[in-house]
């Protein structure tokens, strides 16, 4: 697909309303975003994103995500080298790829510090991928559920809870009034630590129509009786976020409205937190929570009067984030990327693959036992080398079919067999439609040469072809496990 500038450079959402944003004072809603830290919006072409992501590799699934097959969230690196955050739908959540590009545009107009920005798309194919701001630290879910060194502090959960309500009231400005499924994994820490509201929140899915899937007992009353999604029920998921912050587990609505009306707060509150508040804080947070849990929509706040009642209970904002919850600013680190080859491979763009094989050669294969080193002069050794010449020139000039039968005449005069030629026979058999004999060959330039990732990315590229993805991604992952061994001896 072509640039996204063509396709959405005039494309208003269809959630955008004809009416201007509410022009009150923003009480305390944070700054714009900074156009020059988050790039402008675009669509991506599938091939960047598999290479981004080691071929859609599972070891690159962030498994804090909270998402559920097919719609998980990789973590990868672009070309420019900044991390990002990549969503993969299925097809069938969206089966009209025009409509999906125009729904993730809209959302990518949506900027500010409290979001995790949307900073494009790729809509190729089977493929529907969401492409956001890399967040580091961890969901709100694994702070406050299943932490290792400490539990979040009390203000920490304060600036959790003021920053996203500046975040939702944003999107309201923003005529994006409608959140889907606000729950903790939706809160993500960047890495200053500060708290940010996933952007992919705010993107309908057009088929499947669940815009809640957590437990039932946590659900809009609205939505549980028309299934319908309204901004009051933003506000309803907003107060289970401060039920999770103030009790530290998950407590049902109408467990937790029992216990406040019975003024039994210590059975609410986050053992963990003793010493760490003032009541009347806690009093206040818990109204809160108690307003916006209202059974009738019209009886719950707007964002306005959330912030009204977040902003005095910010009592440390001159501490930052990374310091209150006690993590060490390092840089992120992706696992091991491929090299161009590797790449090439990932992403299924054969004619790098073809040119890098061109140049490379036989050099890895250089100190190698076979007959192509033999510096005996005689006929068989000539017959030999003709044979491989005119292969090789077949093979340079596109004419696979030639390069097969010139390969496969070598390969019955050697008596070692070339790890090269079988590389450069099963690239041949792949773009003839032959991608088993490929496979075969390809695992043969492993038998030759057991650890040269060539071999390993040669069988990515085969198996990919013959559908078998899973096990693609597994041989690309051994092929960059082999280059990064052979990197480190290079290096000692």
């Amino acid at each position: 697909m072509g640039c996204l500038q063509s396709k959405t450079a005039n494309v208003h959402s269809p959630d955008q309303e004809s009416s201007q944003p509410d022009s009150k004072p923003d009480l305390g809603n944070g700054d714009p975003v900074d156009q020059d830290q988050v790039p402008a919006f675009k669509e991506f072409g599938l091939a960047e994103l598999r290479a981004a992501t080691n071929g859609l590799s599972s070891e690159l699934i962030v498994s804090e995500s909270g998402e559920k097959a097919p719609n998980v969230v990789y973590r990868g690196k672009l070309r420019s080298n900044r991390l990002v955050a990549i969503k993969r739908f299925s097809k069938q959540s969206w089966p009209d790829a025009q409509q999906f590009v125009v729904e993730a545009a809209g959302v990518g107009k949506v900027r500010h510090k409290r979001l995790v920005n949307l900073i494009g798309c790729c809509a190729e194919g089977d493929e529907r991928l969401l492409v956001a701001e890399y967040m580091p630290n961890d969901t709100l879910s694994k702070h406050l559920f299943h932490w290792d060194k400490q539990p979040l502090p009390w203000e920490m959960r304060l600036r959790v809870a003021y920053h996203i309500g500046q975040a939702l009231d944003h999107c309201n400005s923003e005529n994006r009034k409608i959140y889907h499924d606000l729950n903790a994994y939706r809160v993500l820490f960047d890495e200053d630590g500060d708290p940010r509201l996933s952007s992919f929140g705010l993107i309908k899915n057009s088929r499947d129509g669940k815009s809640y899937s957590t437990n039932l007992a946590y659900t809009p009353p609205e939505f549980l009786r028309t299934g319908r999604v309204i901004p009051e029920s933003v506000i309803y998921s907003y107060g289970t976020v401060l039920l999770d912050l103030l009790s530290g587990k998950h407590i049902p609505p109408s467990h937790a409205l029992d216990l406040i009306r019975g003024k039994n707060l210590l059975l609410l509150m986050d053992s963990s937190l003793e010493g760490q508040y003032a009541n009347e804080d806690a009093t206040a947070l818990v109204e809160l929570a108690s307003k916006c849990l209202q059974y009738e929509a019209r009886e719950r706040p707007d964002f306005k009067f959330v912030l009204t009642a977040a902003a005095p209970l910010q009592k440390q904002k001159e501490v930052a984030s990374h310091v209150l919850m006690g993590l060490t600013k390092t840089p992120v680190v992706l696992p091991t990327m491929f090299s161009p080859l590797g790449k090439a491979c990932a992403r299924i763009d054969l004619t790098a693959i073809h040119d890098i094989l061109l140049k490379t050669g036989y050099k890895d294969e250089e100190g190698a036992d076979n007959e192509l080193s033999f510096q005996e002069w005689t006929q068989q050794v000539q017959d030999m080398l003709n044979t491989k010449k005119f292969g090789d020139i077949a093979f340079r000039d596109k004419d696979f079919k030639n390069a097969i039968d010139y390969y496969s005449k070598l390969v019955s005069m050697m008596s070692v067999p070339s790890g090269t030629v079988f590389v450069r026979r099963a690239f041949s058999y792949l773009m003839i439609g032959q991608p088993e004999l490929a496979l075969r060959d390809a695992m043969q330039a492993q038998v030759c040469l057991p650890e040269w990732p060539t071999a390993f990315y040669m069988q990515a590229l085969a198996l990919s072809k013959l559908g078998m993805e899973t096990d693609a991604q597994d041989m690309l992952n051994d092929g960059a496990s082999f280059e990064t061994k052979k990197q480190n001896s290079w290096r000692s």
